[in-house]
């Protein structure tokens, strides 16, 4: 074979292995996973790459510079452009000095220009415009900056299935706010959001029912044992009332009284028993002022409680 052959083939077969070493194993054409900054194969164990480039941000001080702000900020889930736009400042420099009046005009103009050109198209004013009701939603109620980021997430994920066409924006922020309140266990009701919420409670309601059939979401069923932190929290009761209310919820919970009974009413009666128990008085009228409901509801469920433990005491 002559060798400008032997070299072309050569070169063919490196080109195909580099090709095929990204998508399977080499040698047995195995699948690839990478982990631990190193990527192996998962059937025979043949380490393919190794030692890759960390690319994120360095986190690190160095002995030059003590500060950690050449980092820049960390990419959220919560700004349309995942938090690498430009932000043009007002009246002081980076030193925090006052700028010249012509400055101050320049940047007027130069912040008037951006914002005409932030949005590349409708689509993309519309997700930072339902992004910012996100997060205003999530500061109003005191949620986390975790479930800030995942409802965030979510309406992104419904847009992209093209659910905010004919919806309106506010009412798809706040279902996504409630939906994942409703995801992680948290005891936020549809009346606390539409409180907070610039749409209407049908609009609210639309929207989180298109949700969760269209996306699938894994909500949980609501409990009243979700729903008494935040009730001892309003109330500011001691927390031996609510170990025992947590164990009469989940006590009611086994027999099976608590399904089809809105969760913050059981709540409440929940509460309203440990207290009497305890020697704490609760009145029935703060107790439906904080959970939302009446105290003839929190009477009737206390009447089923008192069932439960007058059967388990003559059982036993």
């Amino acid at each position: 074979m002559a060798p400008d052959q032997t070299v072309s083939s050569r070169s063919t077969r490196d080109a195909s292995h580099q090709s095929q070493s990204p998508l399977s194993c080499p040698e047995c054409s195995g699948k690839l996973v990478t982990a631990n900054r190193e990527t192996r194969c998962q059937e025979c164990g043949l380490i393919v790459d190794e030692n890759q480039l960390d690319r994120g941000p360095e986190w690190i001080a160095s002995d030059e510079d003590s500060s950690r702000r050449r980092t820049g900020a960390p990419l959220t889930a919560g700004r349309h452009d995942r938090g690498l736009s430009t932000e043009i400042g007002w009246s002081r420099d980076g030193y925090g000095n006052t700028l010249p009046a012509w400055k101050r005009r320049q940047l007027n103009r130069l912040r008037r220009e951006h914002r005409r050109s932030q949005w590349r198209s409708k689509r993309e004013r519309n997700l930072a415009y339902g992004l910012g009701e996100v997060r205003r939603l999530v500061s109003a109620l005191g949620v986390s900056e975790s479930l800030r980021e995942q409802a965030c997430t979510l309406f992104r994920q419904a847009q992209n299935e093209d659910l905010c066409q004919g919806r309106s924006l506010e009412g798809i922020a706040a279902a996504s706010v409630y939906a994942i309140c409703r995801c992680n266990g948290l005891g936020r009701t549809l009346d606390e959001i539409g409180q907070v919420a610039n749409c209407s409670r049908a609009q609210l309601e639309c929207a989180y029912s298109a949700m969760n059939t269209e996306l699938n979401l894994p909500t949980a069923v609501p409990r009243p044992q979700n729903v008494l932190p935040r009730l001892v929290t309003d109330l500011g009761v001691p927390n031996d009332i609510q170990h025992r209310a947590l164990k009469l919820a989940a006590l009611a919970e086994d027999i099976g009284i608590t399904t089809g009974n809105q969760p913050h009413g059981f709540a409440a009666a929940c509460l309203y028993r440990a207290g009497q128990e305890l020697g704490c008085l609760i009145t029935q009228q703060e107790l439906a002022a904080v959970a939302n409901t009446s105290t003839k509801t929190i009477r009737k469920h206390r009447d089923a409680l008192l069932d439960l433990l007058d059967e388990q005491e003559g059982g036993q």
